[in-house]
């Protein structure tokens, strides 16, 4: 693994109590950025906060709903308040919605679009504002999705939010580009969480082994390497990208139980 050193950096990261969230801030931590993590389960990020300071870290927990406005205006305002800075916002906070197109329900659809994309769209906004006025040249990295890029049986609405995640970063790739903040998204494919775990019928893993090139499922230390990178200086001159992490998934695109 490559080691980065992000001393002095601070970051804001949404939907981060478990799963590629919090790995994510962990490796951050380590690195030696300091944390404003936020989770809409206070417990969960509570217990997030902790764990990292317990390893050494500088990690705040905030609760609150990644896709409200004025959780996402607290937090990149705490970033400025407390530590002076905001380096990296990291709009990783999402959910995920089963239901076939002809079924899919108008509550679901805004409840999605509310975290997935509003909340997303808005950090950016809100920390490239104050990146810019304090002359930070940061980063903003978003979680797309494979589902934006290929067809996934029963998650129409969810890969067009995520397709739209990945619009945006190309998009504000060039539209904050010259005020030095990068603004890339990961699109991570199949990857072992608490919240996947249990999906095809409990066979999560050994189904998407199957069916993955290089046969293996991917693991949140996947995710977290790749948005490292991504957040780094050696990173400098990659924007507006959106980077796949499927272990080549996306070129075949088997659904599962194929």
């Amino acid at each position: 693994m490559t080691h980065y050193s992000f001393q002095a950096k601070v970051a804001v990261i949404t939907g981060a109590g478990i799963g590629i969230g919090y790995e994510i801030a962990l490796q951050l931590a380590r690195a030696g950025a300091t944390l404003i993590l936020n989770d809409i389960d206070q417990a969960l990020a509570d217990q997030a906060a902790e764990k990292i300071n317990a390893s050494g870290g500088v990690c705040v927990a905030v609760s609150g709903d990644a896709g409200e406005l004025d959780t996402v205006e607290r937090l990149v305002a705490m970033a400025y308040e407390q530590f002076g800075r905001l380096d990296f916002a990291i709009a990783n906070a999402g959910i995920t919605t089963f239901g076939s197109f002809l079924e899919y329900q108008e509550a679901a659809f805004q409840e999605l679009l509310n975290v997935n994309l509003k909340g997303s769209f808005f950090l950016a906004q809100k920390a490239a504002h104050k990146m810019i006025a304090h002359q930070q040249k940061g980063r903003i990295l978003l979680m797309s999705s494979v589902t934006g890029f290929t067809f996934h049986p029963d998650l129409t609405a969810y890969g067009m939010s995520k397709a739209a995640l990945a619009f945006l970063a190309k998009n504000l790739g060039v539209e904050l580009g010259k005020h030095g903040i990068t603004v890339n998204a990961i699109a991570p494919g199949a990857t072992v969480t608490d919240r996947t775990a249990d999906l095809e019928g409990g066979n999560y893993v050994d189904e998407w082994k199957k069916i993955t090139p290089n046969g293996r499922c991917a693991t949140t230390e996947d995710i977290a390497h790749t948005a490292l990178f991504l957040l780094s200086d050696e990173a400098q001159h990659i924007t507006g990208q959106t980077l796949v992490v499927d272990g080549g998934w996306t070129s075949t695109s088997p659904p599962p139980g194929s």
